[in-house]
């Protein structure tokens, strides 16, 4: 980060650091890693989840066929606008195949280097999704063999069938080969080991509300910073973060430090100085036109994040809004 006002400083009585906001606040933009079962569709665990923590708005950023596991991103409330950027994350799978006869471990692991890199991926008849011809990036590597049976990694771009790159490797073996199980183990940076149930949600929430104790809630809510922290940032003070959240663009004035390398379109973050996401914006200019600059626009947001009340309009009109 390249520091543009280190004397800038933050008021105590406007916002909060989201580790320190309330669990309704959470709710209201926040996000919960659940380990899907098998059975349900994504949606219907969404709407449980949703039922569960007594919110309105609760969607699911990625789906998983009802008999399919593991990693399931949910979003509450304002994270919901989010949800197209963590459905294009990267997702990585465990599955098992199942073949006609017994797998010969050497002719498998070559079949699987040969669908390993930009591969044709055309979605199953039995998805809702239209038949098309594309292809996705895939990283696959066996894991090991026992008879019939074959348990492989799979590291995908977003919207990859691995029910049809089991069909595929049966059509490279001459024999035909179906997917067995499939457990989702990352989406993006979120991983198996950050997944809870549904029962453990339930516990959670039943602790919160009938016993005060917040603990546990804390534990499985993360704020919705959480989901756009690989970003690039700008750091902007009090007086910036309350004229976005009124409609203004970020102004030079309003910056407080920014990350190296920033190119004109880049999607940045844009943070106040206790670290609260007040919205992602395109940038307008470089890291090194800003160095140089004294006033101008610097980045148009996109999506705006904090509410309006918040941080207050500290500007008149005919004056700058980013001070």
């Amino acid at each position: 980060m390249i520091s543009i006002d280190g004397d800038a400083k933050t008021s105590a009585a406007h916002g909060c650091k989201p580790l320190e906001r309330t669990i309704e606040q959470l709710l209201e933009a926040g996000m919960v890693i659940i380990d899907k079962p098998a059975g349900p569709n994504s949606h219907q665990v969404s709407a449980w989840a949703r039922d569960i923590l007594g919110v309105e708005k609760l969607g699911h950023g990625g789906t998983l066929d009802p008999y399919a596991t593991g990693v399931l991103v949910l979003l509450s409330g304002r994270s919901m606008r989010l949800t197209k950027k963590v459905l294009n994350h990267d997702k990585t799978y465990v599955g098992v195949l199942r073949a006609s006869r017994n797998f010969d471990a050497d002719a498998l692991g070559r079949a699987i280097a040969q669908l390993s890199g930009q591969v044709y991926n055309v979605p199953p008849e039995i998805s809702a999704v239209k038949i098309q011809v594309r292809s996705r990036q895939m990283d696959s590597r066996l894991i090991g063999v026992d008879g019939r049976d074959a348990a492989i990694e799979v590291t995908c771009e977003a919207g990859t069938y691995i029910r049809t790159l089991a069909r595929d490797l049966g059509l490279l073996l001459g024999h035909p080969v179906k997917l067995k199980e499939l457990r989702r183990t990352k989406s993006g940076r979120f991983m198996e080991p950050q997944a809870i149930t549904l029962q453990n949600l339930k516990d959670a929430y039943w602790l919160w509300q009938e016993k005060g104790e917040d603990v546990a809630m804390r534990r499985i809510l993360s704020p919705i910073e959480s989901l756009v922290a690989e970003l690039p940032q700008i750091i902007i003070k009090d007086g910036a973060a309350g004229a976005i959240a009124h409609g203004a663009p970020l102004m030079r004035p309003g910056i407080v430090s920014i990350s190296e390398n920033l190119e004109r379109g880049d999607t940045v973050r844009l943070m106040t100085i206790k670290g609260e996401l007040v919205a992602l914006a395109s940038m307008l200019t470089r890291t090194e036109s800003i160095l140089e600059m004294k006033e101008g626009e610097v980045a148009q947001p996109d999506s705006v994040f904090l509410p309006s009340d918040v941080y207050p309009r500290a500007w008149k009109k005919g004056n700058s809004p980013a001070e």
